[in-house]
């Protein structure tokens, strides 16, 4: 059985435009073309986009997609592995609503201040992705970013908990020398990049470009900004600064 560009479209949501453009590029052709121009899809191709969308869903460009279908042997195996990463970022998910609705009951308690029943800062932060700048690094450092998400599909939910919690402690260090008036370039406050940077080497490792980029990327992306000043206002500036400076001195 086949069907027009149409009813693909209507079936799966993706745009007529969409799929032509999927045929130019070589990622999903039809099946075959009829003799008025149209496209039309059997099954192995809906089964195809189906892989197509699930691994979008997983935030992969088209370009990484068709390398993984063109090697791909094993259909079956490869569905495997997508739904072990959807239950993964379902998971991930459920994490987040826990700690929204935590924070929301915490904020009720306390409504004449604020911030007086948040009785963990690091409770703020469970479930985020902990991924450094991932949209950044992957648009600007495409190998950079392959290695990371290598590194983070081998983390359980209790690993990237742990890391979340270690990153929030280390805000909180970060914004205690900035309300003391610590300057970016002491000592200690670079022995606390020196840790920030070793913690990202986990994930990737950034040059002196990368590392000053990361920093930025915290001031300018607004879901990061927020983050740095729900702990304290101008602290991913301060923390920017900082990563500068030792960029310059230790990865020039």
């Amino acid at each position: 059985m086949a069907w027009s560009i149409a009813e693909v479209a209507r079936m799966s949501g993706v745009t007529s435009r969409t799929l032509r453009h999927y045929d130019e590029i070589g990622l999903l052709p039809p099946a075959r073309i009829g003799s008025n121009g149209h496209r039309y899809y059997e099954e192995a191709d809906l089964l195809r986009l189906q892989q197509i969308l699930l691994m979008r869903e997983l935030d992969l460009g088209l370009r990484e997609i068709r390398a993984v279908l063109d090697r791909q042997v094993d259909r079956v195996a490869v569905l495997r592995e997508h739904h072990q990463r959807l239950l993964g970022e379902r998971d991930r998910l459920a994490t987040l609503v826990r700690t929204v609705g935590r924070t929301i009951a915490e904020l009720e308690e306390g409504k004449d201040d604020d911030m007086a029943k948040i009785n963990r800062p690091e409770n703020l932060f469970e479930g985020f992705d902990p991924s450094p700048a991932d949209a950044e690094v992957r648009e600007r450092w495409p190998k950079a970013w392959a290695q990371s998400r290598q590194a983070i599909e081998t983390m359980t939910t209790e690993d990237q908990e742990q890391w979340q919690r270690e990153v929030t402690a280390q805000m909180i260090r970060f914004a205690e020398f900035m309300t003391a008036g610590t300057p970016v370039t002491d000592p200690a406050v670079q022995a606390e990049v020196d840790a920030h940077y070793q913690g990202v080497c986990r994930f990737w490792t950034p040059n002196t470009i990368a590392y000053k980029g990361l920093g930025q990327t915290y001031v300018d992306d607004p879901a990061f900004r927020a983050n740095y000043d729900k702990i304290a206002d101008g602290l991913a500036v301060y923390q920017r600064d900082a990563m500068g400076v030792y960029a310059d001195a230790r990865l020039s």
